[in-house]
């Protein structure tokens, strides 16, 4: 080997130019010779404890490896090394990778952000190849004195050089010598090439050599890497950077590499001594059964050890992981460290028939085709129609069988006898599928996953919820319960943890906490309010008090129940009550209690009044009948609502509340329709009061759009005509001290004012929040009366990388600066805002934007692309949460304030400001002039 490269070096000629040198300038050439051997097991320990490789540095054994990872990962409870959070994107190829022992760690760390040298990717690779154990330690070994490689790892370039890992006309040209070459950071289009060299395709990238990359930043591609670099694309072992870049020359950190070799396994057909692959032969008691080349392995399983899917780069659990199916196990002495999903399909075939009888070991069956016998063992499963296990003996002839049978061994081994014939007793719990109210039938997926179908009879089935007996119409997909089966029929179902539902009945009682309601079997119902959403036809911004109870004529209503059986939601389906807007006293007679009055149309009504009837003047609330009956003089106008003769409630008219339907100028009158439908013509109002809007007239008021008409004291005019509305709006700046808020008018230049005292707050999902919660820069959707804010509630907001889009189908997805992703359906349009300019269609974002949505109140989505700036760093101040960054010119802005959780990356790796350097190229992103993502290239 000595003289291999001595004659190596002896070749090679330093140049300058074009000119070689010669005589008293030839530079003299001495080589660096070491002994393995004395390489002591100390100095060794050392390089891996205090080295820049010990990730990658040698280790004893693979099973030493993999015992290095358990007792890490019981250290640090986390799965993997402690500097690789459960969750982090490269966690599972790591945790491969360490189980094989192609990568170790260092008391405990990885180290994925840190930079790979050279010298480190060819230890890797070498592993990888199965081939460092085929380093020469009982021979010195030399390089040319300029080809520097740290003494540990001169073996094993010398090793990769002559299984062709590495190109020696490559690697020792002179200009590739300007440095150390064993310590220089390995670029991401040398390790493409030692990629491909280790997977003997160096072949296919000298075919694909000639053609370009496809990616954007082709021209910086070495030529004699272009081959390497489309090989491995193809391979699927490398992937293109934000902006179609595959940024040639960047430094590849430990997390990539260990990706890279994790990925390429798949093209490899090499087996690795402590990596197995074979079908689960059985999956109980914590031990894994792994049928494997013609036997069975049978691995323990604990609470270290790591489960995936080889389509995903997420874990899943062992819950996931099912009998039959396809796995990849790695671990020493059958104490499974890593368990990789490969085919979930189930190994198994099913076959039907009747059971005959049994004999020990063997199962007779009657079928199509006549009786046939079926061995079994110890470890079949026999379970009768309840999933209950029983044993063969207990089977009865004449039972229908359904017999799984493995297919994986060629024995053909049945696994399973499920009886599904026969009468069912039992009691289970599961979940709602469906209900079938016409065929009276409800489908259960009960706990083990079984899925079921019984019928109920009326009068024998009893339903109901933690709270109250329910119809079976009640019942809701997804509701958690138990059930009673007898004799094929639903005994009882109990709804446990129940889901959203729907009741329908009329309102018996009402209070500010309770409402009662009597169904249409007669039964009654309470059930307690949680702050619910109340709708009435025709009505604008119902509240509680404007429904109608009553013990016989009560509002027909709809009620939401939550999983609790409280009520989230209240729509009047119908009245029976008659309702009179405006309408004109005729008389009050204080001895019969009778009010007579004319409704809008001019036709007489009378109505009893007592101590019952909800009673309002000047929006006084009065219990007194003297009281209330000196306000009713001829010609007062007023509300009543009545049943029959009864009146449930006289208010004298100081307002009314409807939809604006026409503006006369030539008679200067409005037209606005009532709650509940009848139509009111009157004079223009005195003033009109708008949100965002002083001086305003009756023109400025669109059609259609909700109004309240405050009246003046003699009930004839208008004094105040209100706009109701809602609106979406930036905060501009908040007191909480004094409860109140600026926000951004249209245009953003100018803002208003509001006073948010008794008004509720609450945030995108409905619950109640504090003032302090929100920030200027936050959205919120605002409602009002007039100038009067009603309600407010926030906006959600979502910032990240668009990484995918389909303009077509009007969708695109998000991946937020948490890392998760947000899918987004522009079913109501789509508005993106880039550079100052609108446009409408989802074909004007990429997946290189970075931006911010939202969804106005109309539900448009909104786009906010960020701006970006490609600069130099050169330092950060801490004082000022700044960065500063060179000058290409005098006047360049070079000074840029960072937000609070500003999101600063290298590929998938996070970065802390303070990782940054002098002279870093990096890319800024920018929303409302704050830095909110730098990409470090």
């Amino acid at each position: 080997m000595a003289d291999e490269i001595t004659n190596i070096e002896i070749q090679m000629s330093h140049r300058e130019g074009n000119t070689e040198l010669s005589g008293p300038k030839r530079l003299k050439r001495t080589v660096q010779s070491y002994s393995v051997k004395a390489v002591s097991a100390v100095l060794a320990s050392a390089m891996v404890l205090g080295g820049a490789g010990a990730a990658f540095a040698d280790n004893s054994s693979t099973g030493a490896a993999v015992a290095a990872v358990s007792s890490q990962t019981a250290a640090t409870g986390s799965g993997i090394f402690s500097d690789v959070k459960t969750g982090f994107w490269a966690e599972k190829h790591i945790y491969k990778l360490a189980t094989q022992g192609i990568v170790v760690g260092n008391n405990g760390l990885f180290r994925p952000g840190d930079s790979v040298t050279q010298q480190e990717a060819v230890l890797m690779a070498l592993r990888f190849m199965k081939l460092q154990g085929n380093v020469n330690t009982s021979t010195e070994v030399a390089l040319p004195n300029d080809f520097v490689v740290t003494n540990y790892y001169k073996p094993y370039v010398i090793l990769a050089f002559q299984h062709g890992l590495l190109d020696k006309t490559t690697e020792m040209a002179a200009d590739n010598l300007k440095s150390s070459w064993g310590e220089r950071k390995a670029s991401r289009e040398w390790v493409a090439e030692l990629l491909i060299r280790a997977l003997g395709q160096s072949a296919s990238a000298s075919a694909a050599a000639s053609r370009p990359t496809g990616f954007a930043d082709d021209a910086k591609v070495s030529a004699n890497k272009r081959g390497y670099i489309n090989t491995a694309v193809e391979l699927g072992l490398a992937n293109g950077l934000t902006g179609n870049r595959f940024d040639p020359q960047g430094a590849v950190t430990r997390a990539q590499l260990a990706t890279f070799f994790s990925r390429a396994e798949a093209h490899n057909s090499l087996e690795y001594d402590n990596t197995f692959k074979g079908t689960v032969s059985s999956l109980k008691d914590g031990k894994l059964g792994l049928y494997t080349n013609g036997s069975t392995l049978e691995f323990t399983l604990n609470a270290n050890t790591a489960y995936y899917t080889s389509t995903s780069e997420n874990r899943i659990s062992l819950n996931e992981i099912q009998p039959y199916t396809k796995v990849t196990v790695i671990g020493a002495t059958y104490s499974a460290a890593y368990v990789e999903l490969t085919d979930p399909a189930v190994q198994v075939e099913q076959a039907e028939g009747v059971f005959t009888k049994h004999t020990p070991g063997i199962i007779w069956v009657d079928s199509a085709n006549g009786y046939d016998q079926y061995p079994y063992d110890s470890d079949t499963a026999f379970l009768d129609v309840n999933g209950a296990v029983i044993q063969p003996a207990s089977i009865t002839a004449g039972s229908k069988l359904t017999l799984l049978r493995e297919t994986f061994t060629g024995s053909r081994k049945v696994v399973k006898v499920q009886v599904t014939s026969g009468i069912v007793n039992k009691t289970a719990k599961g979940t709602v599928q469906s209900v079938d109210t016409a065929a009276k039938s409800i489908t259960f997926k009960n706990a083990d996953g079984t899925v079921e179908t019984f019928k109920w009879e009326d009068g024998t089935t009893l339903f109901s919820s933690p709270n109250s007996i329910i119809q079976p119409a009640e019942l809701k997909a997804g509701a958690a319960v138990s059930y009673t089966i007898k004799d094929n029929t639903i005994r009882s179902v109990e709804v446990s943890s129940g889901v959203e539902r729907v009741v329908k009945g009329f309102i018996y009682e009402l209070t500010d906490s309770t409402i009662v309601y009597q169904k249409s079997d007669g039964t009654r119902e309470v059930n307690l309010l949680a702050a619910p959403a109340i709708v009435i036809p025709n009505a604008v911004s119902p509240v509680i008090a404007d429904l109608i109870a009553d013990k016989t004529s009560g509002d027909n209503v709809q009620l939401t129940l939550n999983g609790s059986d409280q009520v989230t939601k209240i729509e009047v389906l119908s009245r029976q009550i008659e309702q009179y807007a405006a309408a004109t006293v005729v008389d009050y007679n204080t001895k019969t209690q009778y009010l007579t009055f004319t409704d809008n149309n001019g036709k007489a009504h009378v109505v009893k009044m007592d101590e019952k009837t909800k009673m309002t003047y000047g929006g006084l609330i009065t219990t007194s009948l003297t009281t209330m009956g000196a306000k009713l003089a001829e010609n007062r106008k007023i509300d009543v609502t009545s049943i029959n003769e009864r009146a449930m409630s006289v208010e004298l008219t100081t307002k009314y509340s409807g939809t604006l339907t026409a503006i006369n100028t030539s008679t200067r009158t409005i037209v606005f329709k009532l709650g509940n439908g009848q139509l009111l013509t009157m004079s223009y109002p005195q003033a009109i009061e708008m949100f965002g809007k002083s001086g305003a007239v009756i023109t400025d008021v669109p059609l259609n759009v909700p109004v309240t008409a405050v009246l003046a004291s003699n009930q004839e005019l208008i004094s105040v005509l209100r706009v109701n509305g809602s609106s979406q709006f930036e905060i501009a700046t908040i007191n909480a001290g004094t409860n109140k808020m600026t926000v951004k008018l249209e245009g953003g230049s100018n803002s208003s004012e509001l006073n948010l005292v008794n008004v509720p707050l609450t945030n995108e999902a409905g619950q109640k929040i504090a003032l302090t919660e929100l920030k200027a820069g936050d959205f919120v959707n605002l409602s009002f009366d007039g100038s009067t804010p009603l309600s407010l509630q926030t906006v959600k907001q979502v910032a990240g990388q668009v990484t995918a889009v389909d303009a077509a189908a009007g969708t695109f997805t998000v991946k937020d600066y948490t890392g998760a992703s947000q899918p987004y359906t522009a079913g109501s349009g789509v508005r993106i805002l880039r550079d100052g300019v609108t446009t409408n269609a989802l074909s004007g974002l990429t997946t290189a934007d970075r931006v911010l949505v939202r969804k106005d109140a109309t539900g448009v989505v909104i786009i906010s692309v960020f701006s970006q700036l490609n600069r130099t760093f050169a330092r950060y101040e801490s004082a000022t949460n700044e960065i500063y960054t060179k000058r290409a010119t005098l006047n360049e802005n070079n000074k840029f304030g960072l937000a609070l959780n500003v999101y600063i990356h290298q590929g998938d790796t996070t970065l802390p400001v303070q990782s940054l350097k002098e002279n870093d190229n990096i890319i800024m992103y920018f929303n409302n002039d704050k830095v909110v993502e730098i990409v470090k290239q």
